[in-house]
């Protein structure tokens, strides 16, 4: 499918704009979450505030990966925000992959995913269903995917500190349906 017809959204930062695509269609759930957090404005002065390089991860991570995730941060291990978190829709159901410019959801448990969103850089299967980078092997949720703007995507990326969590977030300005 592609994304003709699908709802987008214009993520706008200090280093350029970033224009996505929700696939309402194969992650419904997930998709209209993303969507919901946008036409609220609740994502309107958040920021990136972690970003996932190959250099700040640990030698033993089972599985390395680079995203660049953004959206209200997360509080004991939920991704709690002013909307209930969601059901997992894992891409076993829904057929999407984590591929370069995919939108996905941030989460610890099955269900603990709402307010939190990555971007990947790169192909990153781990992240799929059955993946080594979740430990459950259930992966994240895919439900989107960069339509313009991946220039920027890489320019967050870029700005990675030895911590994941940066002390320097790249600020989330606005996030608008732009259709």
């Amino acid at each position: 499918m592609t994304s003709q017809g699908l709802p987008r959204a214009a993520l706008v930062t200090p280093l350029g704009l970033i224009e996505v695509s929700a696939d309402i269609h194969r992650a419904p759930i997930t998709a209209g979450n993303f969507m919901s957090y946008v036409d609220g404005r609740h994502l309107d002065g958040t920021s990136f505030y972690r970003i996932v390089s190959r250099d700040n991860q640990s030698d033993d991570t089972p599985a390395k990966i680079e995203v660049v995730q953004f959206g209200l941060p997360f509080q004991n291990k939920r991704y709690a925000g002013p909307l209930p978190c969601i059901p997992h829709e894992p891409t076993s159901v829904t057929g999407l992959g984590h591929h370069d410019g995919t939108l996905s959801m941030a989460r610890f448990a099955p269900g603990s995913a709402g307010s939190g969103f990555f971007i990947c850089v790169g192909d990153q299967p781990e992240l799929d269903f059955g993946g080594r980078r979740q430990p459950d092997g259930l992966g994240f949720a895919a439900f989107g995917r960069v339509e313009a703007g991946m220039d920027v995507v890489r320019a967050i990326l870029a700005r990675a500190e030895p911590s994941q969590l940066v002390a320097n977030p790249v600020p989330l300005i606005r996030a608008e349906r732009i259709r």
